[in-house]
């Protein structure tokens, strides 16, 4: 099932395979992508039984464009299309900026989330970190390859990417969030942190952070860069399928 729902005023498009898992998986993109991104993983969650449920972030895919992209913007859309399927019990995958913003989801609605996995999601910096002028004012090349190589492999995606997001999405990301830091305790989900290795754009040592912080998580290196779903997918698969079924 295809649908659209709507919240805080942004028009948000989902789809649904149904079923009776009584928990069900939601799957969410990274920036400039779109759900259709998922579809061989999601694919093999049905095949086991599972019911999944894909989301188009608001700018993305089939979603609308919004007049903010605040990371907790993308947290409050999922949260409130969880909320309008009427779901008390979920997993999250999500893949980079997806992956920021479930954890959001994790931390501010911890009874809601039984499984947590953050594939490539960028670990804010810390109080007191800083980035250099030249990285703050241009992408890094990680992303600046990501981004042309997601153009190449799903150009109806970029095409209906809102690129006024780009900007303040890089922002956020390159400014410390003490806030996040502070609520990973609260994230009571097992939490299974994925890396793409060297090629990725996870830093190693707020990695190391982060999984000291949330209670009960884990890590996986799959080193083949940022988008490990993509261009690993039976590793992917293979991992978080068996992480999520344990």
């Amino acid at each position: 099932m295809t649908a659209t729902a709507t919240f805080a005023g942004v028009e948000i498009h989902y789809r649904d395979s149904g079923g009776a898992d009584p928990v069900p998986v939601l799957l969410v993109h990274g920036m400039g992508g779109d759900g259709r991104t998922w579809d061989r993983f999601a694919r093999a969650l049905t095949t086991r039984g599972r019911r999944v449920v894909v989301v188009d972030l608001r700018g993305h895919g089939r979603s609308a464009h919004a007049s903010s992209y605040l990371f907790g913007e993308f947290g409050d859309d999922i949260l409130a299309l969880c909320d309008h399927l009427g779901l008390d019990r979920v997993d999250l995958v999500g893949h980079s900026l997806g992956g920021h913003a479930v954890s959001l989801v994790a931390q501010s609605r911890p009874e809601l989330v039984r499984r947590l996995v953050l594939e490539e999601a960028p670990i804010p910096l810390r109080a007191g970190e800083q980035m250099g002028t030249l990285v703050r004012r241009l992408p890094t090349p990680v992303e600046l390859w990501h981004a042309v190589t997601s153009m190449v492999r799903s150009p109806r995606a970029a095409l209906a990417f809102d690129r006024s997001m780009t900007g303040p999405a890089l922002d956020q990301f390159h400014t410390p969030h003490p806030d996040w830091w502070a609520a990973l305790p609260s994230i009571t989900a097992s939490t299974l942190l994925i890396s793409g290795g060297p090629r990725g754009m996870v830093d190693p040592a707020r990695l190391d952070a982060a999984l000291a912080a949330i209670p009960d998580s884990r890590t996986v290196t799959i080193e083949v860069g940022h988008s490990v779903h993509r261009d690993r997918p039976r590793d992917f698969e293979t991992t978080v399928a068996r992480f999520l079924g344990g």
